[in-house]
């Protein structure tokens, strides 16, 4: 152990208390409490991370390998669990960094304490010090924003499930609503939940409603049609509902081919074919 993590290692344990208290001190006059009142959890997550931090100082292990060295695992795992548990709460990547950075005071007022008459000495130990705390605060960040781009990538999944449901509309009659811009991503989505109630429910007729579709492009067309032709491969019918004035020229303009394929210009329309087509009569009782 060098003597720059030997002063280090002995403030951690000789003081720990002392450095923790300070720590949250510093955190709450200077508002950095990460966005939450600083309760049991912060109070937690300081001790693991002072307890993790001297297990790898003790080991002597190096700042410049705390990606990935062994004797640093412990810590990562803390800065992980933090990371991730204030991502979710809503907390942005510069307070929860904050909250690893606002360690460096206590432990350098105690350093100056200790090595004060050691000049040499102290500017080493402080130098480690930061050293280390920065690359703490460095791997939170990262660690951060992967947690909070899994989550955006989660929501917008949600979202893309939600802005296209499969409606039963009557039986052997399946509706999709499209709301939205029509892409790759989303038309696959649409296209297996589909297949997937189709074989469910036995249903012989699809309407694939666009009235929500603000433009129909090329793209949108080629996307529609192997929507129709996975769905005819299901041994199911395809009507596409919703084709406005505007959507109707576009496509002729275009020269897009949908020979072969229902169109209607109202969903309504489509599922009074649809009834028609599955033998159901619909007739208002007279009065």
């Amino acid at each position: 152990m060098t003597q720059d993590h030997i002063a280090i290692d002995e403030i951690l344990t000789a003081q720990h208390d002392d450095v923790l208290k300070d720590w949250l001190a510093e955190l709450t006059t200077s508002g950095r409490s990460s966005g939450a009142a600083l309760g049991t959890a912060s109070r937690t997550e300081a001790q693991d991370l002072l307890g993790a931090l001297r297990e790898g100082v003790r080991a002597n292990a190096g700042a410049d390998r705390f990606e990935d060295a062994a004797p640093w695992e412990r810590a990562r795992g803390v800065l992980e669990t933090l990371s991730r548990t204030r991502a979710a709460k809503g907390s942005n990547a510069g307070e929860t960094s904050q909250f690893v950075l606002s360690l460096k005071k206590p432990l350098f007022a105690r350093l100056q304490q200790r090595l004060g008459k050691e000049p040499d000495r102290l500017v080493g130990a402080i130098w480690s010090v930061s050293e280390l705390v920065d690359r703490m605060a460095q791997f939170t960040v990262s660690t951060f924003q992967r947690s909070r781009e899994e989550v955006i990538n989660r929501q917008q999944e949600e979202l893309l499930e939600l802005s296209t449901p499969v409606v039963k509309l009557w039986d052997g009659v399946l509706a999709v609503p499209m709301i939205g811009t029509l892409d790759s991503s989303r038309t696959q989505l649409v296209m297996e939940s589909l297949l997937q109630r189709i074989v469910d429910t036995g249903s012989e007729i699809a309407i694939i409603d666009i009235t929500g579709v603000p433009t129909v492009d090329t793209l949108v067309a080629q996307h529609l049609l192997k929507t129709v032709t996975a769905i005819r491969l299901m041994g199911a019918d395809c009507i596409i509902s919703g084709v406005r004035p505007q959507i109707a020229q576009t496509i002729v303009h275009l020269g897009i081919d949908l020979t072969g394929i229902t169109t209607k210009a109202s969903l309504a329309d489509a599922l009074a074919l649809a009834l028609k087509r599955s033998g159901y009569v619909v007739t208002r009782p007279k009065s």
